[in-house]
Parts: C-alpha cells; sequence; structure tokens
C-alpha cells in the first residue's frame, strides 16, 4: 500500500473566511482531518474526512492528545494510506509546533507539505485597527512567546533587547503572564507611558479589544476579564485605531444565532451572519433526503414535456427534480416547453445555477403570493409541482380552483429530527444563544417539540434565546406551538430575517 501524504495546514486565528485556497484544496481531498482546539469548526465543513480534534494548550481533558501522540497519529494515518490534514490555529511554523511535527513526519519517511497560515498577529491588527508597522510608529514588528517552554528552566527572552526594540512587540500566549511581562518590560527600560493592547479571541465574533499604557494594561485587562486565546501588543501603532477599527462595528458581533435549517441547506447563510459579526450556530430541526421510492419521480420526468408549468417552492424541490433528471441519463431540454414558477429569488437561483430563468416570481415570497400570481395563467393548463414530503396545501387548492389540471410529485422529503445537535444543546442550557432563526413553519413548531423549555408554558429564563421569524405564516405556527416571536422579517427571505434582528438588536451591546 503506497504511503500517504500529510498536510499542515494553517487554519488562520479564528475566521473562517481567512483560510488559504490552498488549505481549501488539501481539506477537500483528506481522508482524516486532525484539528486543533483553536480552529473554527466551521472549516470542516469543507470536508467529508473523518475530523478528530486534538490537543489544545489550555485543556486537559481525557479527550485531548498530547503532541508525542499527534505525532504518532500522524504516521500511522499516512501509513495506513491516507490522505491527512493537520488543521492548525494560525500559521503551523509561528508558535504553532508545526516543525516538530515536520521532524517527527521526516524522520519516519512521510511525505508532507507545509500549508501557512495567517498567523494571529497579523489578522489581530487588521481587525482590531491598527498597523503593526506604520511609516510614522513602527518600521518592525517582533512576535515573542509569552509562555515559554516549562522545561527549560531559563527564559530565552531579553527584555533589555525587547526594551530597546525600535518597533511594535506583539506577545502571544502572554495573558496569564500579563502583570510579569509589562513589569519587566518597564524595568527594562520601556516607558510605562507606552501605549499597549490586548486583543481577545481574534477575528471571531467574540473579539475583544482592551487599550491602556504598559503600567495600567495589567489591571485594565483584569477588569475587563478577557480570556484565552489572546495577544498583548505594545507599540505606539496602536494609537487612533478607533478610527479603522472596522471589524468591531458590525451590527450583530457577538450573537450567537442558531440557524435551523437543513444542514445542506445552512452553508448559504453562514457567510451572509458572519459577515455581520455573528456566530451561526448550525442546529438543524428537519433533514432533508430524497424519497423513499423514486417510482412517482421517474413517471413523471418521462412526461415533462406534457407540462404547460411546472411550479417550485423550495431550492430543495428545484435540487430533487433535476438532479434526478439528470440521474436517469436526461438534461433540461425536457422542460423546453414549461414555463417555471419559482416562489422566490432564493428558488429563482437554484434555477439559474442550471441555467434556467424563472419565468414569474411573485413580489412577496408566500404560497398565497405565488398561488395569486400564477391564477391568471393556469385554465385549461396541465400544471406540475415539485413539492415536499409536507407542507402548506393552499398552492394545490388555488390553482385547482383556478382550473389548472395539477400533479402533485415529492421530490424530497422534509424530515423531523429526534435530537439538537450537541454543542446547540449545551449553548440553550447555558443560555449563551442569542437568537434563533425560524425559516418555515415546521422548523417552528419543530423548536417547540425539541425545546419545550422556550414555550410560554414553560417559565421564562432570563437568558432564553429570542426567536425571528421569516414571515407572518411562520409567526402563526409558533405563535399557535406556544413560541414568542421577538422580530419578523419585513421582507420574507434570510436577508430580511437577519435584517429584522439587527434593527431589534440596534441599541444592545453584544
Amino acid at each position: 500500500m503506497p504511503t500517504g501524504t500529510v498536510y499542515l495546514v494553517g487554519a488562520g486565528p479564528g475566521d473562517p473566511g481567512l483560510l488559504t485556497l490552498r488549505g481549501l484544496a488539501c481539506l477537500q481531498q483528506a481522508d482524516l482531518v486532525l484539528y486543533d482546539g483553536l480552529v473554527n469548526p466551521l472549516l470542516l465543513g469543507h470536508t467529508r474526512a473523518q475530523a478528530e480534534r486534538t490537543f489544545r494548550g489550555e485543556s486537559r481533558s481525557t479527550h485531548t492528545l498530547q503532541q508525542q501522540e499527534i505525532n504518532a497519529r500522524l504516521i500511522a494515518a499516512a501509513q495506513a494510506g491516507l490522505t491527512v490534514v493537520r488543521l492548525k490555529g494560525g500559521d503551523p511554523y509561528v508558535f504553532g509546533r508545526g516543525s516538530e511535527e515536520a521532524a517527527a513526519l521526516a524522520a519516519a519517511g512521510i511525505p508532507f507539505e507545509v500549508v501557512p497560515g495567517v498567523t494571529a498577529a497579523v489578522a489581530a491588527g487588521a481587525y482590531a485597527g491598527f498597523s503593526l508597522t506604520h511609516r510614522d510608529h513602527a518600521s518592525a514588528v517582533a512576535f515573542i512567546t509569552g509562555h515559554e517552554d516549562p522545561v527549560k528552566g531559563v527564559s530565552a527572552l531579553d527584555f533589555e533587547a525587547l526594551a530597546r526594540f525600535p518597533g511594535t512587540l506583539v506577545f502571544y500566549m502572554g495573558l496569564g503572564r500579563i502583570h510579569e511581562i509589562a513589569r519587566q518590560l518597564i524595568a527594562s527600560g520601556k516607558p510605562a507611558e507606552t501605549p499597549t493592547a490586548v486583543l481577545s479571541r481574534v477575528t471571531t465574533p467574540h473579539q475583544r479589544t482592551v487599550t491602556a499604557t504598559l503600567g495600567t494594561i495589567a489591571d485594565t485587562v483584569t477588569q475587563a476579564g478577557l480570556s484565552a486565546p489572546s495577544l498583548i501588543v505594545v507599540g505606539s501603532c496602536i494609537s487612533g485605531r478607533e478610527a479603522i477599527a472596522w471589524f468591531e462595528q458590525r451590527p450583530l458581533l457577538g450573537k450567537r444565532i442558531g440557524i435551523c435549517r437543513a444542514r445542506e441547506q445552512a452553508s448559504v447563510v453562514l457567510d451572509r451572519v458572519l459577515a455581520l459579526g455573528a456566530e451561526p450556530v448550525v442546529m438543524p430541526l428537519i433533514a432533508i433526503e430524497p424519497p423513499a421510492d423514486f417510482t412517482a419521480v421517474d413517471a413523471t420526468l418521462d412526461r415533462l414535456t406534457d407540462y404547460d408549468w411546472i411550479v417550485f417552492t423550495s431550492s430543495n424541490g428545484v435540487a430533487g427534480l433535476l438532479n434526478r433528471l439528470w440521474e436517469r441519463g436526461l438534461d433540461t431540454r425536457r422542460l423546453q416547453r414549461a414555463k417555471l414558477a419559482a416562489i422566490g429569488d432564493g428558488t429563482a437561483a437554484a434555477l439559474a445555477d442550471w441555467h434556467l430563468r424563472a419565468d414569474l416570481v411573485p413580489t412577496t415570497f408566500r404560497a398565497e403570493a405565488l398561488a395569486a400570481a400564477l391564477v391568471p395563467h393556469v385554465a385549461g393548463q396541465h400544471v406540475l409541482w415539485a413539492r415536499a414530503s409536507r407542507g402548506r396545501e393552499v398552492l394545490p387548492h388555488e390553482l385547482r380552483a383556478a382550473g389548472a389540471r395539477l400533479d402533485e410529485v415529492v421530490v424530497y422529503q422534509n424530515l423531523d429530527v429526534e435530537t439538537l445537535p450537541p454543542t446547540a444543546g449545551e449553548l440553550l442550557q447555558r443560555g449563551e444563544l442569542d437568537w434563533i432563526c425560524l425559516s418555515s413553519p415546521s422548523i417552528a413548531r419543530q423548536l417547540a417539540r425539541l425545546c419545550p423549555a422556550l414555550t410560554t408554558s414553560a417559565e421564562a429564563g432570563p437568558r432564553h434565546p429570542r426567536l425571528c421569524s421569516i414571515s407572518p405564516v411562520t409567526s402563526a405556527a409558533a405563535q399557535q406551538a406556544g413560541l414568542t416571536i421577538a422580530a419578523e422579517a419585513a421582507e420574507y427571505t434570510w436577508d430580511g430575517l437577519l435584517e429584522a434582528m439587527i434593527h431589534s438588536t440596534a441599541g444592545q451591546s453584544p
């Protein structure tokens, strides 16, 4: 069996958008991913590989691996012929112990490649609003460990040299020693008035930045209650950061938002949530599955040329019908006679992915509006609705009443899940979810079933998440199930849903 290759990939400091294109390619071809605790788990959405979490510096649970165990695991997996990605926070070679892993792989004769990542210091300055180098402030920058190997005994840091350094000092992993670091720099000649910042959880929705002087930063950080991972930045480059601190101005910064869509659909929403500064928490309440039996679908595909209109009420309907068409060796030429109707822009976009243009999209994205738009066109017409296994019956009732000869075919199943994902369940229990998005009546009813503590029949908790509904129909279903809606979208889309949260959140601190 040929030996596999190991890729030591830098994942960046937290924002999943900072993964490099090469890192993405490695994840897509991996058989096994070993990722550390500082890696954003959203990155695992780019791979179908088995993923295992390894060692995180501040964690000592029985489920973590020590460095020697990680090295052995990488070697054994490659010797078994697997393509392995070792996904590391930041850059593998900047205080990441990646070179130790590379040395172990080289000694074992394992082929490997190192894929650089965005290191935390570089990202921290950009996201916090200051440049580590600046023609007026700093012509050099030094990256320094604030947490040396405890077995060394004697520190390798020369604080007198650091105090004289003509530029910006950045200490990694120094939060627990910030009093000592500040004291030694001042004792070695660094002015106590030197601007200093501490940044916690950089590039994530929970980023926080505290500024003070070198002489007061330790007490300021203690009062602020910052947590690791963090960076200490010392230098005049910090001055004036407020003018260009773009990231911390995002409207939903620090909010955790539950995304209840089926896992396959959630990816299109994640980027929008991240762009607003929030942390998306994927908590699918329904699962999208193919039909248990394709007999009816295949029979419908055989007579596609009979239809005057084909109606789609979701992107899943588009995928369900057209993917099956392709699997049977056919293509969209079979739709040449039919006009296409889509319930909204998202469904129309799904058709556009197949190079099909919707002939009719209502101005309001709901079944009633779609039915009203179709009614003038369907009398005596043969109409096909590519639908889910369950849903509201407004559309078939109105179309048949208008004289349409309507066929319905179930092209996908919409199924309830039985439990919440562990992470979402834990956040709910701890009161650490700020919002939950309800994007359909079935999702609203399912949330009430799985989380009875959120209903009005239960005692209201001070840290219960607020619920945002995508439409009046969804709000009505939620309220009927005992849920309280805090905000409702004016436009019945995900963008409208997020906009409703922004308006409702305005004036609240993250």
